[in-house]
């Protein structure tokens, strides 16, 4: 989770990833955001994001993209 913190912050140091839980639905997170963020989370974590992963529920908060990460790395 600190891996993927850094990596968040990296894109947008100004948000509180513990305890912000609507990263897309209040717009901190924009489709660049997202477009920057999934290759450093496939690369970092050895994950394959699809369209099917690319819904706002992954991304709202730093801890369902963790969920998401989790379990893509189960399925691998």
């Amino acid at each position: 989770m600190e891996k993927l913190i850094t990596i968040l912050e990296d894109i947008n140091p100004n948000i509180n990833y513990e305890t912000e839980t609507k990263l897309i639905d209040n717009g901190l997170f924009d489709s660049f955001s997202i477009l920057t963020l999934i290759p450093e989370l496939e690369d970092t974590f050895g994950i394959e994001i699809t369209p099917v992963d690319l819904v706002p529920v992954n991304f709202n908060s730093a801890a369902a993209i963790w969920s998401m990460i989790t379990r893509l790395q189960e399925e691998a």
